[in-house]
């Protein structure tokens, strides 16, 4: 089933209708949907290099909108089903403990799912479960997709086609590496210096 959505999603790229598609794609990414929007944008701007910027635009306003999806589905939904399956296994308390720990630290764990592999829609709903505060988590979720998107698309245009490859395989270890090095970086300073 994956490799049938993936293959249907590849297969936007070639359509007059793409940029619609990246959208709607980048948009349930960040919700529900399994694919990440990278599966379009890549051959996108290898098609049509000089629009790198409008389609890595595309994908972050939708996504960051998709989000906000997201959120509203761990808002709302979470009461409904999730507090009493907690509470059938006593759970309610252990939720209330990492909901605090999320709610100080959450906007790095968004951050961190914004740019590298980690399926972004897992915080995205985990934010509107715990009540992550919507500012952090709308500016965080700007930041870390702007930069992923926009990263790649620059790539893309800048390289061309040897590129695509090595973001393929690199980018999110790539992201993971800055991301342990910024954490580190603020650790020490907090705690070492």
């Amino acid at each position: 089933m994956i490799r049938r959505l993936y293959n249907w999603t590849m297969s936007l790229a070639a359509t007059r209708h793409a940029r619609m598609g990246l959208a709607t794609v980048s948009f349930a990414e960040s919700s529900f949907f399994p694919i990440p929007p990278d599966v379009l944008l890549i051959p996108m701007v290898l098609a049509d290099r000089a629009n790198w910027w409008k389609n890595a635009l595309i994908c972050t306003v939708a996504s960051v909108l998709g989000a906000l999806l997201g959120y509203a589905i761990g808002m709302f939904l979470f009461e409904a089903i999730g507090e009493p399956i907690l509470a059938f296994y006593g759970k309610a308390d252990s939720f209330a403990q990492v909901s605090d720990w999320y709610n100080t630290y959450g906007g790095w764990g968004v951050l961190f799912a914004a740019v590298t592999p980690f399926p972004y829609k897992v915080l995205t709903i985990f934010s509107g479960a715990t009540g992550l505060n919507l500012v952090t988590f709308i500016v965080v979720s700007i930041i870390g997709r702007a930069l992923r998107f926009f990263l790649v698309a620059f790539l893309l245009y800048k390289f061309g086609e040897p590129i695509r490859l090595f973001i393929e395989k690199y980018l999110g270890i790539l992201f993971a590496i800055f991301l342990v090095l910024l954490f580190g970086g603020f650790y020490a300073l907090r705690y070492v210096f």
